[in-house]
């Protein structure tokens, strides 16, 4: 069974930093694009970043780029985003997902249940 296990979430204020884990199970994880889906009212699902099996081809939506890192640790089956310069707008539950940006919506993606992040002062 694949799983995928999002924590790291939590409540920060506006310009501050979080990182978010995912640990990864159930295939085998090096042979896999990973991305990170956000879904927050009102604006439901956005994809925000995804990073290559080797690492080598990070890609982010517009209204993170800059702001957040995408990582992967291959040997641990871990999936990070570090989150700086947060902002109220980035207020959404987060999840970790199997594939690339053109793969997490599809029925070959799994997400995992997500961990919630609240950007309030």
């Amino acid at each position: 069974e694949v799983q995928l296990v999002e924590s790291g979430g939590g409540m920060v204020r506006p310009g501050g930093s979080l990182t978010l884990s995912c640990a990864a199970s159930g295939f085998t994880f090096n042979k896999w694009h990973m991305s990170w889906v956000r879904q927050s009212p009102g604006k439901g699902p956005e994809w925000v970043s995804s990073i290559d099996i080797d690492s080598g081809m990070p890609s982010y939506a517009d209204s993170v780029r800059g702001r957040f890192t995408i990582s992967r640790d291959n040997s641990k089956n871990m999936l990070y985003l570090r989150m700086n310069l947060l902002k109220p707008e980035d207020t959404a539950l987060y999840h970790c997902a199997r594939g690339g940006g053109g793969v997490v919506w599809t029925n070959e993606s799994r997400w995992g249940p997500g961990t919630q992040v609240t950007v309030s002062s």
